[in-house]
C-alpha cells in the first residue's frame, strides 16, 4: 500500500512539472521579438520581453477599425492570446470598415464610459480620436497605440509599422524584378484619408523613382476584396498594359480571379504590401510574388503585455516600430507564421474575462 502511495505521489509530482514546465515555455514564447526602439529619437533595435503574469484582472478595452479580413483576425489572436496568458479581462471593438470614423468616437466614449484601466486604440485615423486620446491622458488613464500609426496624440505607448517603409521596401522588390524589362504598374493602397494607405503610397513612390517601372495609376478603395475586386478589373480594361499589380492583401486577393479571367497571369507581378492566410496561400501557390510583412499577432500580444507593465508600474518603451520583411517563395517558409497569423480556423473573439 506504502509502494502505490509512493507511486501516486510520484505521478503527481511528474504531472505538476510537466504542467508548470509547459507554463513557462508558452509564458517566453516570444520573449526575444525584435523591433526598433524609437525613444532616443532614432531607431534602435532591441528585444522585447512579454509581461509577466497581471498582479490582479486587469479591465483591457481595445478598438479596431473592422475584422473583415485575416490580417485583423489575427491582430484580434493576439489581443486574446496575451489577455488569456496574462489573466486580465479584454473587451474587443471593431468599428466595422474605416468609413466608420463616428462609430469608433462612441465605442471610444463607450469604454471611457465603464471605467477601464486602460485602452488599445488602432485608429481609423488619428486624427478622428486626438482631441479625445489627448483629453484621457490628462486623466492619467493608459492608453496605448498599436497597428495603425498614432503619431502625435499622447499615449503611454504605441508599436506599429512604419508604412512608408513598407510601401519603399515592396517597391524596391518590385523595381529588382524588372530591371531587364519594362514594367507598367497599377497602385491600390487602400481607402483615401486612413494616412497609412498614403504612406504605404508614398514609400512606394519613392522606391520607384528612377526605376524602369512606370507607375499607371493610383486606385483608392475601401479595404475589402468585393470592392477591391471593381476597382483591378476596371485596370485591368482601361490600361491593357499593365503587367504589375501592387496594393492592399484585399486588393492582391481580389486580382487573383481578375488577372485569370483576362487570362493575363502568366505575365502578371502581384505584390501585396501587407499580409493574411490568403496572401500566405496564394504565395505558396505561385499565385503573388511576394507580400511584406509586420507581424500583426505580434502587435496584438505586444500592445497588451505594454498596458499591463504600464499598469504594473513597469518601465516601457514610448515609441516603438515592428522591423517589417518580405515574404518570398524563398524564404516563406524561415518565417515564423506564429508571429503572423492566426491559427487555421481561428474565429474571432470580442470578450475575456
Amino acid at each position: 500500500m506504502r509502494r502505490l502511495s509512493f507511486v501516486y505521489c510520484i505521478v503527481i509530482l511528474s504531472i505538476s512539472f510537466m504542467v508548470t514546465n509547459l507554463t513557462t515555455v508558452t509564458a517566453e514564447a516570444w520573449s526575444n521579438f525584435k523591433v526598433y526602439n524609437f525613444d532616443s529619437g532614432k531607431p534602435v533595435k532591441v528585444d522585447i520581453s512579454p509581461a509577466e503574469k497581471a498582479s490582479k484582472p486587469w479591465k483591457l478595452y481595445a478598438l479596431l477599425p473592422h475584422m473583415k479580413d485575416g490580417y485583423w483576425v489575427s491582430v484580434n489572436y493576439g489581443l486574446v492570446e496575451e489577455a488569456k496568458r496574462l489573466g486580465v479581462k479584454l473587451t474587443i471593438l471593431q468599428a466595422g470598415g474605416y468609413s466608420e470614423m463616428a462609430k469608433q468616437v462612441n465605442q471610444y466614449d463607450d469604454c471611457l464610459s465603464t471605467n477601464p484601466d486602460a485602452i488599445l486604440i488602432a485608429p481609423i485615423a488619428e486624427s478622428g480620436l486626438a482631441a479625445k486620446i489627448e483629453k484621457t491622458a490628462k486623466t492619467g488613464l493608459v492608453q496605448i497605440g498599436f497597428v495603425n500609426p498614432i503619431k502625435t496624440a499622447p499615449v503611454t505607448s504605441k508599436i506599429f509599422v512604419d508604412y512608408a517603409t513598407k510601401g519603399r521596401q515592396t517597391g524596391e522588390y518590385l523595381a529588382k524584378l524588372f530591371v531587364e524589362r519594362k514594367g507598367k504598374v497599377v497602385a491600390f493602397p487602400g481607402p483615401q484619408g486612413s494616412g497609412w494607405a498614403e504612406a504605404y503610397l508614398n514609400g512606394f513612390h519613392e522606391a520607384l523613382e528612377g526605376s524602369t517601372v512606370d507607375i499607371l495609376a493610383d486606385k483608392f478603395g475601401p479595404a475589402g476584396v468585393a470592392e477591391s475586386l471593381i476597382l483591378v478589373e476596371d485596370s485591368l480594361q482601361a490600361y491593357p498594359q499593365m503587367n504589375a499589380i501592387w496594393g492592399g492583401a484585399p486588393a492582391a486577393e481580389a486580382a487573383i480571379g481578375a488577372v485569370e479571367e483576362a487570362g493575363k497571369e502568366k505575365d502578371m507581378v502581384i505584390i501585396s504590401s501587407y499580409e493574411n492566410q490568403t496572401m500566405v496561400d496564394f504565395l505558396k501557390e505561385d499565385k503573388i510574388t511576394a507580400f511584406a510583412t509586420e507581424f500583426p499577432v505580434m502587435q496584438g500580444r505586444i500592445a497588451v503585455s505594454m498596458a499591463v507593465k504600464a499598469l504594473e508600474k513597469k518601465k516601457i518603451p514610448a515609441y516603438m516600430e515592428i522591423i517589417p520583411q518580405m515574404a518570398t517563395m524563398d524564404n516563406i517558409e524561415d518565417i515564423d507564421l506564429t508571429t503572423v497569423l492566426a491559427p487555421p480556423g481561428y474565429r474571432p473573439v470580442f470578450s475575456v474575462d
